[in-house]
């Protein structure tokens, strides 16, 4: 693969981290540099091993992952973002009771139902002998970015349409788990 083409793979599998980090962003009190950035290491990190471990996936069974990429990722995102539209519904907060930080194992879900789509890549990787360290890095940096950035952004929208962000958010998962199983079942 082309330095370019890296790049471009690298960005196009973080825009799922970004859309959920704005809702996880949004749905805090004001969330800090230091909340923003553990929330990018996480999802970057995330997101660096999950192409690594459908590529050696791939190497030894591509048929068995993508017999279950797709449900995964359907379930996990369609459990988060009912997490995050449900979270929206309800009567608000006041600004001052808002958490200042997730949870580890929120992040963590989050992060690798917005993932799963990387293990896929991961096993075609596999299939077309792409340098995965390179790419997983990438991919990692990429993400790390975005997730950073969007957890800035939702900070302001926070002040301002913090339930309506953290909705649209939700319904963005939850809508792109259902695009995954569909584009896996009625359409592959």
């Amino acid at each position: 693969m082309t330095p370019i083409a890296t790049l471009v793979l690298a960005f196009g599998m973080s825009v799922d981290a970004f859309a959920a980090a704005i809702g996880k962003g949004a749905a805090l009190h004001r969330p800090r540099w230091s909340e923003a950035l553990r929330t990018g290491l996480i999802f970057g990190a995330v997101e660096t091993l999950t192409p690594v471990l459908g590529w050696a996936l791939g190497l030894a069974a591509a048929s068995y992952v993508d017999a279950v990429d797709h449900w995964l990722a359907f379930v996990i995102l369609g459990a988060v973002g009912g997490r995050m539209v449900i979270g929206a519904l309800r009567t608000p907060r006041p600004v001052e009771e808002r958490p200042q930080r997730h949870s580890l194992w929120l992040l963590l879900a989050t992060a690798f139902g917005t993932s799963i789509d990387a293990a896929a890549v991961g096993v075609t990787l596999a299939f077309i002998g792409a340098d995965i360290a390179r790419t997983a890095l990438a991919i990692g940096a990429a993400t790390f970015l975005m997730a950073t950035t969007g957890m800035l952004i939702g900070r302001y929208l926070g002040v301002r349409l913090g339930r309506v962000a953290e909705g649209l958010g939700g319904m963005g998962l939850i809508l792109l788990g259902a695009k995954i199983l569909a584009e896996h079942t009625l359409l592959g």
